[in-house]
């Protein structure tokens, strides 16, 4: 089944945090990620407000896992180190 990575970010340095986002894109995208949001607009309605929400639908929890421990997200995840404040959770789709 499908997963969808949600990320809730609070950019601290965009200098920094646009080096990840730049590596970041291509290294979700050889995954199988495909941004469904990214940055737009949205509506806090409970919870902690993080100005940032990224939402990438992935073949598979596994496909999105293997994304996140790869060589070249971690190498992009070095500049959202101290850039950011991130939460990040992957979850599995439904059937549809």
């Amino acid at each position: 089944m499908t997963a969808l990575w949600i990320a809730h970010v609070n950019v601290t340095n965009p200098d920094s945090y646009g080096e990840y986002a730049k590596l970041a894109g291509p290294a979700i995208a050889a995954h199988g990620g495909v941004f469904l949001a990214r940055g737009t607009r949205y509506v806090q309605l409970e919870g902690n407000e993080r100005a940032r929400n990224v939402v990438a639908r992935f073949p598979s929890v596994e496909d999105a896992v293997a994304c996140y421990r790869s060589a070249e997200y971690q190498a992009a995840l070095e500049f959202a180190k101290g850039a950011a404040e991130r939460d990040l959770v992957i979850v599995e789709e439904n059937p549809a």
